[in-house]
């Protein structure tokens, strides 16, 4: 029987993509000729082939760059991905069986990841989720063993990880992973079904799978679920396949080259951490440095992002459009970035002063990237050298298919091609397009009928054929049927000087539907009023219904755990927000005196709601519910005090 994995050399760009012939030019040979690979553990092994002691990953312990750090080789995280699939198979884990990961970001997260995608299938889990969403997601996928954190750290994970296992009927297995510095005399003894994980490795063979497996690329590699923190989960099913294609294609126009070194602040429970930068710089034989367990959330590392960039010698780094902000506030000083030559960032449209600020202080552009979790992890990138404006997101890949198609009245993806240069609703068909999710309504809802992926990301092709995103197809601001884009908004009042971050979404309007409203975070020390900033906006904005009605400024915006701003949230407050408009101008028409007004709350979850009591007259509760039952908001509910 044949070797296995079979060696083929590793990933490597075969030329410089400057613009759309090139990928064209990619495109003459066939994908299965470039891209011999069939799985994510091949990849693996071919790095250990070619770069064996050179070293694969850093992890620093803290966020002094000069502080302890723990390295793995090449030939270190072949052999152990290797041991912990043998683990999984040994205890009874086979292809179709489900290993979630609840840990930081830590070494063994490559093990939770690759090695349980050779042994069945990953499903990686955000910790900082509810602990019923966990439950949710683990029932969903059927996970029977997972792989936790061994103290509380930031997420409470251990105390997290044995109430999951009670609350989780197929959960039947646990296994630890000792904190960096626990001594055999400290771990602590674990009850049946549950086990040390390097008491469980140190038993198993480091050179190949005990099991024989031969992994298909048409195998599902992981699950990973989708969406923010609220709904049904929804995971993606993503095959070995399609993340190897990402990753070959990500080399082929990033450019990642062996001699560059990565800062990769990205969570590695999304697919930005672990597909667009993790598993591409692994398969390209790049160091990568994570900094801490939490990442660039830990403000000691925001603190030495340069001091981390000089000490390592970081040749690409970058982040998402909110770290990027933090970080140029840090003064570079004598700091040595010299070695910076590639600077990317992705997960939200990066806005135009930001992206201006961040070249003026490192003398580099920044490299845009857009990805999702249905194209595991990459769909456009920016190759270096390409200049372009804010939020233009660069090349489709070689190999996929891009359209763009006209919306409908109400922001949905209809069959007619968008015009050149005018928008459309991104459409893919690629191999890196995911299997469908788990639950088969979801997966129909994600596909046109004649199978493309409907990304729900508005954008437009320029003359060059880049990507220039505008937003998503579900922040669009419907005012009067008129579709009002919100970077437009974003674009134009985080120009002022005071403001660190602008967003833009639709407040509901008995009249017009929607009506733009922005919400408004500042820079430390820099005021600026509402009416100030409407000035501001309503100068640069050049169609009147977009000019926002209402300025909000607030102390600091909703975010993601990955570092997006959560609009969801800033809907619910800009409803609540007209819905105690309402009833403050009812009140003071029923002279209702300021201390006896009722309030307005509202929620994504929960809907609108608003509180009478018993000094609120019948007249008064029937002009308030005639007066919101106007408003386009779904579920609402006037409710009295008992």
């Amino acid at each position: 029987m044949a070797d296995y994995p079979p060696v083929h050399p590793p990933l490597r760009a075969s030329m410089q993509v400057r613009g759309m012939d090139d990928i064209r030019a990619l495109e003459q040979t066939p994908l299965h000729v470039v891209m011999p690979q069939r799985s994510t553990y091949e990849l693996i092994h071919n790095s250990k082939a070619a770069f064996g002691d050179k070293t694969a990953l850093t992890f620093l312990h803290t966020g002094d760059p000069a502080g302890p750090a723990t390295s793995w080789t090449f030939d270190a995280l072949f052999a152990k991905v290797t041991q912990y699939a043998n683990v999984l198979h040994a205890l009874g884990m086979g292809k179709d069986d489900v290993q979630g990961v609840l840990l930081p970001s830590c070494l063994e997260y490559q093990l939770g990841l690759w090695g349980a995608s050779a042994a069945g299938i990953a499903q990686p889990l955000n910790p900082l989720l509810s602990e019923d969403k966990l439950v949710s997601l683990l029932q969903a996928s059927g996970a029977t063993v997972l792989l936790a954190w061994g103290d509380e750290a930031e997420a409470g994970y251990w105390s997290k990880a044995m109430r999951l296992r009670e609350r989780v009927p197929g959960l039947r297995l646990v296994i630890r992973v000792a904190p960096p510095g626990e001594t055999r005399a400290q771990r602590p003894v674990l009850p049946e079904g549950v086990h040390h994980l390097d008491a469980l490795m140190a038993a198993q063979p480091d050179n190949r799978l005990v099991s024989g497996r031969r992994i298909a690329p048409e195998d599902v590699a992981s699950y990973f679920h989708t969406g923010g923190t609220t709904g049904a989960p929804k995971l993606a099913r993503h095959l070995h396949g399609g993340q190897v294609y990402t990753c070959w294609a990500t080399v082929e126009v990033a450019d990642f080259r062996a001699s560059d070194v990565a800062l990769n602040g990205s969570p590695q429970f999304h697919v930005a951490g672990t597909l667009a930068g993790g598993l591409p710089a692994i398969a390209a034989g790049v160091h990568q440095v994570i900094p801490t367990a939490t990442l660039f959330r830990n403000p000691e590392v925001i603190r030495n992002y340069w001091r981390i960039i000089e000490r390592f010698r970081i040749t690409t780094s970058g982040g998402v459009p909110t770290v990027m902000a933090a970080v140029c506030q840090v003064p570079i000083g004598d700091t040595d970035i010299s070695s910076l030559r590639f600077c990317r960032s992705g997960a939200a449209i990066l806005p135009p002063e930001l992206a201006a600020r961040w070249e003026r202080l490192t003398g580099h552009k920044v490299h845009e990237t857009l990805g999702m979790t249905e194209t595991s992890g990459v769909s456009t990138t920016t190759p270096l050298g390409i200049a372009g404006p804010a939020g233009s997101v660069g090349f489709r890949l070689p190999h996929m298919q891009m359209r763009l198609v006209e919306m409908d009245a109400d922001g949905q993806a209809t069959d007619r091609d968008a015009a050149p240069g005018q928008p459309g609703i991104v459409l893919y068909k690629a191999p890196n397009v995911f299997a469908g999710y788990l639950n088969p309504a979801d997966t129909a809802k994600a596909f046109t009928h004649d199978g493309w992926l409907i990304t729900g990301d508005i954008g437009w092709l320029d003359a060059q054929e880049r990507l220039q995103l505008s937003g998503r197809a579900k922040d669009l601001i419907i005012r009067s049927g008129h579709n009002i884009d919100p970077k437009v908004i974003e674009d134009a009042v985080g120009a002022h000087p005071a403001v660190k971050f602008a967003a833009a979404v639709g407040a509901p309007d008995a009249y017009a539907g929607e009506l733009p409203v922005v919400f408004v975070a500042l820079h430390e020390g820099k005021p600026a009023s509402p009416e100030e900033l409407m000035d501001f906006a309503a100068a640069r904005v050049d169609e009147p219904p977009a000019r926002p009605k209402r300025v909000f400024i607030i102390d600091a915006m909703p975010m993601t755990n990955v570092g997006k701003i959560y609009k969801p949230e800033l809907r619910a407050m800009a409803a609540r927000a007209t819905a105690q408009r309402i009833v403050d101008g009812l009140s003071d028409q029923f002279g209702v005196p300021q201390h006896a007004r009722p309030g307005a709350a509202c929620s994504e979850a929960d809907g609108l709601s608003v509180m009478l009591n018993g000094t609120h007259s019948p007249a008064f509760e029937a002009a308030l519910r005639a007066a919101l039952a106007e408003l386009p908001l779904k579920p609402q509910r006037v409710l009295r005090a008992a």
